[in-house]
């Protein structure tokens, strides 16, 4: 399956910042019909046959139960930080015990 079936990146965009308030009934049952298409697309395509531009907004969609990877990112980052921080902690404590 090819990117041609998923809805494209700045469609999602355009929807999402278009106001609800603007929106007819009609373009609404549209973006709900696409939507859940692009959701079922996504979900079989296989990652290696995606571009990147869905994989990123396959990524950063929100789905119910799911974390995105950019969530994930961030806390797999600040994880890191705080195991970095805590061994420079740990390695201070241990030159300045032995310089006493």
């Amino acid at each position: 399956m090819s990117d041609e079936a998923r809805k494209d990146f700045t469609s999602k965009a355009q929807e999402k910042l278009t106001p609800e308030s603007e929106k007819s009934t009609l373009d609404k049952a549209k973006e709900g019909v696409t939507n859940a298409g692009d959701q079922v697309a996504g979900a079989v395509q296989p990652e290696d046959d995606k571009s990147l531009s869905q994989k990123v907004s396959d990524s950063t969609s929100s789905k119910p139960g799911e974390e995105s990877y950019v969530e994930t990112a961030k806390k797999t980052v600040n994880d890191a930080v705080e195991y970095v921080e805590k061994t420079a902690t740990d390695l201070y404590n241990k030159v300045a015990e032995s310089t006493k």
